[in-house]
């Protein structure tokens, strides 16, 4: 097992990068508990990952950070992310130092990782 697909106590785990405020993030979590799983969750707005867990979340998901990023936060104008020839580098370091940014829910299973969104996605890593 990698790993990515290890929970915090090391064994096989479902584990959610949640922002309690967002619906899509609160449908996948129930889906989750309606399967009869507890998930490890991570509010990863107060506990966010760090840059190399953020690096291999998006590869286990095969997402770049163009994928992940969230063009409608303020932060995301107030930086000018948006601008011709940002590189991945910039707009990962954005997601580290601004969690805001990262698009949600992540969840990730011994199956694989996925970025819920829609909350269906959930069904291909379950």
């Amino acid at each position: 097992m990698s790993e990515i697909t290890k929970g915090s106590n090391g064994r096989s785990a479902v584990t959610i990068y949640h922002n309690p405020k967002c619906g899509t993030s609160r449908t996948t979590l129930a889906a989750i508990r309606a399967a009869g799983i507890e998930p490890e969750v991570i509010e990863y707005l107060k506990n966010p990952p760090g840059r190399a867990r953020l690096v291999e979340l998006m590869k286990a998901a095969g997402l770049e950070a163009s994928d992940l990023i969230r063009p409608k936060e303020k932060v995301f104008a107030d930086l000018d992310l948006g601008r011709d020839g940002v590189t991945e580098k910039t707009m990962i370091d954005a997601m580290v130092e601004h969690p805001i940014l990262m698009n949600r829910p992540i969840v990730v299973t011994s199956k694989g990782v996925r970025l819920c969104r829609p909350a269906d996605r959930l069904n291909e890593i379950l």
